[in-house]
Formats: C-alpha cells, sequence, structure tokens
C-alpha cells in the first residue's frame, strides 16, 4: 500500500480504509452514478484495486464529491 504523506492518505488507500470501515449490506449499495450506471461501493473497489482506467475515474469522481 501507499505511504501517508503528513497526515492524509494517498486517495486509494483512504478509498481502502473506508470501504474496510463500511458495514457489508452498504457495499452493494450504489454510491455514484458514472457513466448513466449506478456503480456499487463493491464495483468501485474492484475497478480502483485492479487500477483499470475506469477504475481511476471513479476514484476521481469520488473524490471529487469528497466521498474520499
Amino acid at each position: 500500500m501507499a505511504e501517508e504523506k503528513g497526515d492524509k492518505l494517498d486517495p486509494v488507500t483512504a478509498f481502502i480504509k473506508l470501504y474496510n470501515n463500511l458495514p457489508l449490506d452498504e457495499r452493494k449499495r450504489v454510491v455514484l452514478v458514472f457513466e448513466n450506471e449506478p456503480i456499487s461501493w463493491e464495483v468501485a473497489r474492484n475497478e480502483i484495486i485492479h487500477k483499470s482506467p475506469r477504475g481511476e475515474n471513479i476514484l476521481k469522481k469520488l473524490i471529487e464529491l469528497k466521498i474520499v
């Protein structure tokens, strides 16, 4: 995993930390609509940890929305 910079985590680490603290039922819920498609926490996690181009865009959007 990436290192902390000062007191801030990098966005991927921050997302994973947030995801890991979600209740299991919450992980199935939609966190974002991306390209007219509902994205659940689980889908977002899979895309982000596999470093897909779509995952990078999902992470950027989550940061813009101040979710991460």
